[in-house]
């Protein structure tokens, strides 16, 4: 919530209003009353755009919000549809199809967070924009696939749960491991809701073994131990629970300097990485990496306030850090200096 939810809403706002705007495609997971995204999305319609949307009936508590939402966007021409039999979409990804010269521009926003105006402002939440071809190119395979026009799940830069997500990240942690393995950096850190996925958390172990320090920012339930002697000597677990929910969910590798972040919807959990339609999607531009790593995730590490480290126990107990000679709370800081300060 340290910046404005504006700029998405305002992006559909816009692309509503924009005559050389196409189409807008769009998922809804959890939208809230007097949705501006909604109203946004059927002055789109009224406009003449062509306009897809996924929403998820089975968002827990919020079903019968979503089927008043659903019957609403048809009622006024919107393209419903309801996802994947036997799979709950829980990606947050918008894409708008803009005519540029002879050809088209596909304008994308990826998020960690829901379309929901109320809780951007109570939930920790990462988005991006980005106009790049190939994860334009990704977006409308995926959103083909939900809408049943195609059958196609290879993606090129998207990591989407349950095609390729799994593999994609077991793959990222045994590359650390090998880089471990040849005495090279070898470093990971994943921040999630929840951390119960036993092929994980095994793999993890195994990384820690080999040598990679590996670092875990869970806010709710980890059934992976840290500390243990020969087993998880080189992991931390940390969790953060403030005035905001932590809802982001990072992936960074340090890959032997050629560094790598991704953002996404998914938890460690078997319900996610296997029964769900999750996005995962990579940061690219040097200057964003740098501001993910040593402006937010950092700065959790440095929390002597909020931050509470698990032990081989299981318990937890406050995280201090001996470098760190002030009081530090990464939900207070984030809020002074949303737009990059380095903590020193």
């Amino acid at each position: 919530p340290y910046d404005s939810f504006s700029p998405v809403v305002d992006f559909l706002y816009a692309s509503a209003r924009d005559p050389d705007v196409l189409a807008i495609k769009q998922t809804l997971y959890r939208t809230g009353q007097n949705s501006p995204i909604v109203e946004a999305l059927l002055e789109a319609a009224e406009n003449g755009k062509q306009v897809a949307v996924l929403v998820e009936l089975k968002a827990r508590f919020d079903e019968e919000s979503n089927i008043g939402w659903a019957q609403m966007l048809e009622q006024a021409g919107v393209h419903v549809v309801y996802g994947l039999v036997g799979l709950k979409t829980h990606c947050k990804i918008t894409m708008v199809v803009r005519k540029e010269g002879e050809g088209i521009r596909r304008y994308l926003h990826l998020g960690t967070g829901n379309y929901n105006a109320i809780t951007s402002r109570l939930y920790e939440d990462i988005g991006m924009f980005t106009c790049e071809e190939t994860m334009g190119q990704d977006a409308t395979d995926l959103y083909n696939y939900l809408t049943g026009y195609s059958t196609k799940q290879d993606y090129q830069k998207l990591l989407v749960a349950p095609v390729n997500l799994r593999e994609k990240l077991e793959t990222f942690i045994q590359r650390e491991m090998e880089h471990a393995r040849h005495k090279r950096p070898a470093y990971l850190i994943i921040k999630v809701n929840a951390l119960v996925d036993k092929r994980i958390i095994q793999l993890l172990y195994e990384a820690s073994q080999t040598g990679v320090k590996v670092d875990l920012l869970v806010r709710g339930i980890c059934s992976l131990i840290p500390g243990i002697k020969d087993v998880s000597e080189n992991i931390r677990v940390i969790s953060v629970l403030g005035r905001y929910l932590e809802h982001s969910r990072i992936f960074y590798f340090q890959n032997d300097g050629n560094e790598e972040i991704y953002l996404g919807s998914a938890d460690m959990m078997p319900r996610n990485l296997n029964h769900r339609v999750e996005v995962i999607f990579p940061v690219e531009r040097p200057e964003h990496i740098r501001y993910l790593r040593d402006h937010v995730l950092e700065t959790y590490f440095k929390d002597n306030k909020r931050a509470r480290i698990m032990q081989a126990d299981g318990t937890y107990k406050r995280l201090s850090s001996p470098e760190v000679k002030k009081d530090v709370d990464v939900q207070a800081w984030l809020e002074q200096y949303p737009s990059g300060v380095v903590l020193r």
